[in-house]
């Protein structure tokens, strides 16, 4: 962009045929929907809410697909529920060995588990080794934190559940992503089910596990795997597909073999990207494996779920601060070897060659011989425990007790005129309407394909005879991404203006986005009591780490000569932000903003425990009845909502992207 092109920019002298052709295009793309708005009285009603006298059976079709595989014996021997539950034998064995190692031992050989403060000590070693001093206190110090206030015994579960289920989903992920890359014919198949898989709410995860596998701990397990899995594969083809062709070609002419080519190659060259997918999939288990307690995961999940039924608010906090302290160590950890170089190995003793193993073992043996003089250093009494329920439940009453009545009057006030009116609007809007706007849209941005694709996911929505439940989905989408944006927009640009801003809110982000969803429910249900407004409160808080994170990128990548023409040609620093910086960060703002509906529609099915009456609900249901074909048929409705909106977002970036030079 030249310094012309911006002083013209800068003073709006802009071309009025292309302002005529951005009006016109708006109004071919709006003209259907609003004909359709208006023409709404004289709809049939299969056109207004859905088809529901003829809607498609597909929670019967599917009812009686499980009922065949769960009934029917192949060759009179098994069924394939038989074998998906021998399969999920295979993760007993190692579930039930860490499980032994960190918190219950092996009774049959009379060895007791891990002592807590060798646990603490290698954690902060391994933190060390990774990154340095900082990240060591920081692992030990979590460690720490959960044996001083209590929470050992299901923190050290759950943690055995993320030890197993991470190396299998990673591995598995892994052998996918590979098998993608060498066969095209595979990756064509296995690309749109991850990005089915990948926007898949939590729990239909659930419901499939709980008819195949049981209700168990090892269900919990299966349910983890299952869920993390996916990004690993994404990661692992974009990390083959990204490596260069020159060091391809180096393995070519050192005369490797395709095995050789593979993984002494291929593999090592795109390791950066791997490591992330190994981080990710950490995230997810962790995320997962707090839902995976409505299939039977013991640990901290399940006993988060006890208090939040209960309304024990400030004993749920509690855990969800040791849930919290996993959550970042286990976060950190992963970053710091996703950025860990190769060292070079070292010359002399032992104990300089390798001191990070050296002290390893020097943990080993001294916290066995402390647990050997005293009880204590294996397992912290309860009597030497902090619990720090009482100062929760005492910020709750004072909550209750000083700041019900204006929190009431926001709630109301919020509810009576702002959600219900919008709720009752998106209601209103009648399919078809919808479908025709996404078709438009898409005619528009890619051509028929697109639109056809787009408008197939919403017609798939109308036929399942659960489109008002949507609509109620799409409201509390719609106005949760009006604040996420609202908030995510200005903090995004005051971080972008400089290095060390930009460090804060990328601390904050790292560390919001580290917390699993269930948490958010906690806050705001001392806040908001149940119902809308804590649901939206708890969307809010988890989607809008997006829009800041891809806002502060967005605005940061814009080239710094750009900004310099801009200055030179005599634009004021609000005109450099507006007309120059803005427009050229908008394709990456509204990747983010896409990511901001991804999340928030994770998150609204997760809300729907507290009260809300959407696809949510309607999914609790299902676990509740073990209902695999209702389940499946509405994660999949909230599946395509994110898709759709997904590949129309995507589709204008990119072309955007590329009508600014910034991509080819």
């Amino acid at each position: 962009m030249s310094s012309a092109e911006i002083n013209a920019t800068s003073n709006d002298v802009a071309a009025p045929p292309q302002r005529t052709n951005h009006a016109i295009g708006l109004a071919i793309v709006l003209a259907p929907f609003i004909i359709l708005m208006a023409a709404k009285p004289l709809l049939p009603d299969w056109a207004d809410v859905g088809p529901t006298a003829w809607a498609v059976p597909f929670v019967d079709w599917v009812n009686a697909v499980v009922g065949v595989m769960t009934k029917y014996k192949i060759l009179g021997l098994f069924t394939i529920k038989d074998v998906t539950r021998a399969l999920a034998e295979v993760v007993v064995w190692p579930l039930d060995f860490v499980q032994g190692l960190l918190v219950s031992g092996f009774r049959s050989l009379g060895l007791p588990s891990l002592p807590w403060v060798m646990i603490v000590g290698l954690a902060t070693v391994l933190g060390c080794w990774l990154k340095g001093w900082r990240l060591g206190l920081l692992a030990g110090g979590c460690i720490f934190y959960i044996a001083l206030f209590g929470k050992w015994k299901l923190s050290m579960i759950t943690l055995s559940v993320i030890l197993v289920a991470a190396p299998i989903a990673g591995i598995t992920g892994l052998l996918l992503g590979i098998a993608a890359v060498k066969w095209r014919g595979f990756e064509r198949v296995l690309w749109p089910i991850l990005n089915v898989m990948q926007s898949m709410p939590h729990f239909s995860y659930l419901i499939p596990v709980a008819v195949f596998i049981g209700v168990s701990h090892k269900a919990g397990a299966i349910a983890t795997i299952l869920f993390a899995m996916p990004p690993m594969a994404r990661l692992t083809i974009l990390g083959l597909r990204g490596v260069g062709k020159e060091v391809i070609e180096a393995g070519v002419m050192a005369g490797c073999t395709k095995r050789q080519m593979l993984w002494k190659v291929e593999v090592p060259a795109a390791r950066h990207t791997l490591m992330v997918g190994v981080n990710q999939v950490i995230m997810q288990c962790l995320a997962m494996v707090v839902i995976a307690s409505f299939v039977g995961a013991k640990g901290l999940g399940q006993d988060l779920l006890f208090r939040l039924q209960s309304l024990r608010i400030g004993q749920a906090l509690e855990i969800g601060v040791a849930i919290v302290f996993i959550a970042v160590m286990l976060d950190r950890l992963s970053l710091a070897m996703s950025e860990k170089q190769p060292e070079h190995k070292r010359s002399g003793p032992f104990w300089q060659v390798h001191p990070y193993l050296t002290a390893a073992g020097a943990v080993v043996i001294l916290s066995l011989i402390a647990a050997w003089i005293t009880p204590i250093a294996h397992t912290l009494p309860k009597n030497l425990t902090i619990t720090t329920a009482p100062f929760w439940d005492g910020l709750v009453d004072y909550v209750t007790l000083h700041l019900h009545a204006p929190l009431q009057i926001f709630r109301d006030a919020l509810l009576i005129h702002v959600l219900i009116p919008l709720r009752s609007f998106f209601q209103w809007i009648p399919w078809v309407a919808v479908a025709a706007l996404v078709a438009t849209i898409g005619w528009r941005l890619g051509g028929w394909r697109l639109a056809a694709g787009s408008s197939a996911f919403v017609v798939y929505i109308a036929l399942t005879g659960y489109w008002e439940r949507a609509s109620i989905t799409a409201y509390m989408v719609f106005f949760s991404l009006l604040v996420c944006v609202a908030i995510g927009l200005p903090l995004g640009i005051w971080a972008s203006g400089g290095p060390r801003k930009a460090k804060v809110v990328q601390f904050l982000c790292d560390t919001f986005q580290t917390f699993p969803s269930f948490i958010y429910l906690i806050p705001v249900i001392m806040l908001f009591q149940v119902g809308d407004v804590a649901a939206i409160a708890a969307i809010v808080i988890y989607a809008a780490i997006p829009t800041v994170r891809y806002t502060t990128i967005g605005l940061r990548d814009v080239p710094p000569t750009t900004v310099e023409a801009a200055i030179t040609s005599g634009c004021t620093p609000w005109q450099v932000l507006w007309k120059v910086r803005m427009p050229l960060a908008l394709p990456q703002i509204m990747l983010g903003v896409n990511q901001t509906i991804m999340f928030a529609l994770f998150m609204v099915i997760i809300a729907a425990f507290i009260g809300t009456k959407d696809l949510g609900q309607e999914i609790f249901k299902s676990l509740t009845f073990a209902d695999a074909g209702k389940g499946l048929v509405v994660g999949l409705c909230v599946a395509f909502m994110g898709l759709a909106v997904d590949r129309l977002v995507t589709e204008w970036a990119t072309k955007r992207k590329r009508e600014l030079g910034l991509a080819v």
